[in-house]
């Protein structure tokens, strides 16, 4: 059973940054696949970007905004958010796969303000 938490939502203004954390209870990186996924208010849950195989994807969305990196020593993923824009916001969510189990977090939330 993996756990995630993520931290570092708030609320920030429009061309701002944010960075969020996810801690994991265990060493995820060895042979998950993990990544970040956002919903927004009465819309459905998307995909961010994730970690495969080394290699990091990212929506079209954010790509160039948006960061993904890892710190193996601590088991935490990172998310690095600039540019925010109000079509930003939402519920940012932490998760990792393996072998067709999805492992969530309970997610943070992120407010762009213009």
């Amino acid at each position: 059973q993996v756990q995630l938490v993520e931290s570092g939502g708030g609320l920030v203004q429009v061309g701002g940054s944010l960075r969020l954390s996810c801690a994991a209870s265990t060493n995820i990186f060895d042979s998950y696949v993990v990544g970040w996924y956002r919903q927004a208010p009465g819309k459905q849950r998307d995909l961010v970007g994730y970690i495969s195989n080394g290699r990091t994807n990212y929506a079209d969305s954010v790509k160039g905004r948006f960061t993904i990196s890892r710190d193996n020593a601590k088991n935490t993923l990172y998310l690095y958010m600039n540019s925010l824009q109000p079509e930003d916001t939402a519920v940012y969510y932490c998760t990792a796969q393996k072998m067709g189990i999805n492992y969530w977090g309970k997610g943070t939330l992120v407010t762009v303000s213009s």
